[in-house]
């Protein structure tokens, strides 16, 4: 039987008082409303995927619930007693990511994390517990080792997509430090992008309960906008299209949609396989059956993926999902998203059209 809403809020309210601090807990007059606020967030939804994948398992394997599981992430951190860094066991179903997963000793001292490309980072301060989940399971290291000794434009059985998996800000905002994205050869990218100290980490800007972006602290300093996607420092026009009225969003937003479409004519008269995304669809990448440029539902299943990778697609691939799976990264890190985007477009313009005379790279 389903819980009502005030019952579960009793029931988040009591495992609170349990895990964390009972004599805190019960003193705050804050606490329900805060927990209400969570409950309504990404990271309190109870129906959402990201915490109902495994249910039929009936757990969460160690490889995934550090951030898929309340028990998982708290085995991370060792609050159970357990090694810090990894997760021994696999963990428990339907268990967002809840109050005992950030407001523990382990929790607030946690400083430094470890990212796939192997880099840590250091002095992350109240950013850290958000960047364990936030940094992708993939890097550009995954992809330059996929590709090595491979021709560029030849078909190879051995390559597949790589995801960079999803919510990837924290990848992004670091830029080349940890090298999230597929970084060619000869390129030097934008470092961790650096805001004003008064907004410079991940609380500093989303509200730590509900997520939501704190829009007026942008507003106040970025005056004339009223939406954040208008703002803008640069003021060159990156994606070539003669206009740069609008904010870095647009930019970022036309390069993306020009790599998309060179990803496309490169499966065309490259590969001769057509290919097309999807982007609720694992793997994302599908034959384009039909020849029509969308995928429909019936072309988005796994046994129609992609298989016809060279590495100059996959490696153009992977940024284009990079891009798709931080769509904040026109605040994270502009020059680093307009980086990988132009850097792609100018690597398949070797063999299809892509006019790259009047695109800029920052």
């Amino acid at each position: 039987m389903a819980l009502s809403g005030k019952s579960r809020l009793s029931g988040v309210v009591t495992a609170f008082v349990m895990l964390v601090s009972p004599v805190v807990a019960q003193e705050s007059s804050e606490l329900p409303a805060l927990i209400e606020q969570w409950l309504a967030s990404p990271h309190g939804d109870y129906t959402s995927p990201s915490f109902t994948h495994w249910n039929e398992d009936g757990e969460v394997p160690p490889n995934c619930a550090a951030c898929h599981s309340q028990t998982g992430f708290i085995d991370f951190l060792g609050a159970d007693g357990s090694m810090p860094g990894v997760v021994d066991h696999a963990a428990a179903i339907n268990a967002p990511i809840g109050c005992a997963s950030c407001h523990t000793s382990e929790a607030h001292a946690l400083d430094s994390v470890a990212f796939p490309s192997g880099e840590t980072v250091d002095g992350l301060g109240a950013s850290a517990v958000c960047t364990v989940c936030h940094q992708g399971r993939q890097s550009g290291d995954n992809v330059l080792g996929a590709t090595r000794g491979i021709d560029e434009d030849t078909i190879s059985p051995d390559l597949a997509f790589l995801n960079v998996h999803y919510g990837i800000a924290a990848a992004v905002m670091h830029g080349s430090e940890t090298r999230g994205g597929f970084h060619y050869p000869g390129k030097t990218y934008a470092g961790r992008f650096t805001h004003v100290p008064s907004v410079n980490t991940c609380v500093a800007c989303h509200d730590a309960h509900t997520t939501q972006v704190a829009t007026d602290s942008c507003t106040s300093c970025h005056r004339g906008v009223e939406n954040i996607r208008d703002i803008r420092t640069r003021h060159q026009d990156f994606d070539g299209d003669g206009d740069n009225a609008g904010g870095i969003h647009a930019e970022i937003f036309g390069l993306h949609r020009q790599l998309y479409a060179a990803i496309q004519a490169y499966g065309t008269e490259v590969t001769n396989a057509p290919i097309g995304y999807a982007s609720g669809a694992f793997p994302y990448f599908f034959n384009d059956t039909d020849g029509d440029g969308q995928i429909s539902a019936d072309e988005a299943i796994f046994p129609n993926r992609y298989q016809s990778w060279t590495p100059r697609l996959l490696k153009a691939a992977y940024n284009y999902q990079v891009v798709q799976k931080d769509p904040g990264g026109y605040v994270h890190n502009p020059s680093y998203v307009l980086q990988l985007l132009y850097d792609s477009l100018e690597s398949l313009s070797l063999k299809v059209d892509v006019e790259m005379s009047v695109l800029r790279r920052p």
